[in-house]
């Protein structure tokens, strides 16, 4: 019987490898970690992260051949397969600071590999990691293996969060880089077996280890860019009386184009999209290529360009103040159908608010009070560290308020942000939050889910990003 672990049961371990214990029943799949109580919620009804379809799957297999353990050297030891799916942060001090990831729990897990390794294993890569990764990780284990060999590739991920069980059970593509020798070629053939019982062979793709591990960094760029590119087009759209859903929607009937990622929002988020640019520009600069660099920068320059102006918008349109008002904050998730908060635009909305000395009611059906607090508190790039080693007991924000319904967030409230699109959102009931409200009432839709007409007549001031402005926002000065 094949064994395969996984080091990590985060986001992406845990979820791939249900997948695979799924479809391929007779390899026997272990999720290890050195984290007990994230191992223990994997072992029971409450799963440490929430994703649709995950939980049945997890339920189908745990036991039988799927595994969750906190003795990571014991699976190790015993697996032919380990899967790396580590933290690799942005690197906060010394070199490539803002920028590098940072490689520290990768070359802990490489070297605990060599040590306890006592047969030939296949590494493969899982996380998001810097192009040559591979060679630094395949050098830590050839200088520490005692005769033993391994084969070190790189299998990127592509899930979305909110599909990433649908996204693994009918990938686009699986990609698998390795060494371009036989025993190269013969893990990259163990690793496709794998996938081949359920994935058709022709998405299954194979390349050398570097353009495995850059394909991933590309495709996120190349998809935060689309998001960076229309989300300036609404600031256009504003300024012009121009409408961005019309503007989008015909760019997207293009063909060559296509639809995908062409909603302006308030700005992208999510554990990816901007640690990967980072992680590009760095890999650019270090290559002499700065021009390059400078180009990839540019699509987070608008990103965060973006989030600072819905927040001097919402502050410009409320009589240039929000001091001790009572502002509602509609989702808290980068996106919907995910609890996850990683690097979510709210984030920035809020503290600015802050800031400002508003007064913050926030609503999201699943992100927990906790997480909020620690994301308001954390600093720049502390969450992609393990738990464990984050802040322990984050300060409270104390004009913070979390509270379970809509209506409870809004109430007494100025003004009303809408930062995620949750599905619930759009079926609310407008005409009794705002008889709830203070007068004048305000609605900021970051996200384009509410019919603004609708709202207007009822009484609100709407503001929708890249939509035609409320006569009430157009007296006001252009906001940079």
């Amino acid at each position: 019987m094949v064994k395969i672990c996984c080091i990590g049961a985060g986001y992406v371990g845990g979820p791939t490898m249900a997948v695979i214990a799924l479809k391929c029943p007779k390899i026997e799949v272990a999720v290890v970690d050195i984290s007990v109580p994230r191992i223990n919620a994997w072992n029971s009804d409450q799963l440490p992260i929430y994703e649709p379809g995950l939980e049945d799957v997890v339920k189908e297999c745990r036991g039988r051949n799927l595994f969750f353990s906190t003795d990571v050297e014991k699976h190790v030891f015993e697996a032919d397969i380990v899967f790396v799916s580590v933290n690799t942060p942005t690197k906060t001090r010394g070199l490539g600071a803002g920028k590098a990831a940072d490689l520290t729990y990768w070359e802990s897990a490489a070297r605990m590999i060599a040590d306890v390794s006592k047969s030939d294993k296949i590494v493969v890569e899982k996380s998001t990691v810097p192009v040559k990764t591979a060679e630094a990780i395949e050098k830590i284990l050839t200088h520490n293996s005692k005769g033993i060999k391994f084969q070190i590739l790189s299998n990127p991920e592509f899930l979305a969060e909110g599909t990433a069980i649908k996204d693994l059970f009918n990938p686009d593509r699986v990609l698998i880089g390795g060494r371009e020798t036989p025993e190269g070629q013969k893990a990259i053939q163990t690793l496709k077996e794998v996938y081949a019982h359920w994935v058709p062979e022709d998405q299954i793709l194979t390349t050398n280890l570097w353009s495995a591990e850059l394909s991933k960094l590309a495709a996120n760029a190349f998809l935060a860019q689309r998001i960076s590119s229309v989300n300036a087009m609404s600031a256009l759209c504003e300024a012009t009386g121009a409408d961005v859903t019309q503007v989008s929607f015909a760019v997207g009937k293009d063909s060559r184009i296509g639809p995908k990622f062409l909603n302006a929002s308030v700005g992208f988020g999510g554990s990816c999209f901007q640690k990967d640019i980072l992680n590009l520009v760095y890999i650019c600069e270090c290559n002499g290529l700065p021009e390059v660099a400078e180009y990839w920068k540019q699509v987070i320059k608008i990103n965060d360009y973006q989030k600072n102006r819905f927040v001097n918008r919402l502050v410009s349109s409320m009589f240039n103040t929000v001091a001790t008002k009572k502002i509602a904050i509609l989702g808290f998730a980068f996106k919907k159908d995910t609890g996850d908060t990683r690097e979510t635009p709210a984030i920035d909305v809020c503290k600015g608010l802050l800031g400002d000395k508003a007064r913050l009611s926030i609503y999201d059906p699943q992100v927990t009070e906790d997480q909020i607090q620690r994301d308001l508190s954390m600093k720049k790039f502390d969450w992609d560290h393990p738990l464990h080693l984050q802040p322990m007991s984050p300060t409270t924000v104390k004009q913070v308020g979390v509270v379970w319904d809509a209506y409870e967030a809004t109430k007494d409230a100025h003004g009303l942000c809408i930062l995620t699109e949750w599905d619930e959102f759009k079926k609310l009931d407008f005409q009794r939050i705002y008889d709830n409200m203070q007068k004048p009432a305000f609605v900021f839709d970051g996200r384009n889910v509410v019919n603004v007409d609708k709202l207007r007549e009822i009484g609100f001031i709407v503001y929708s990003i890249g939509k035609p402005l409320d006569a009430w926002l157009k007296d006001l000065p252009a906001v940079a």
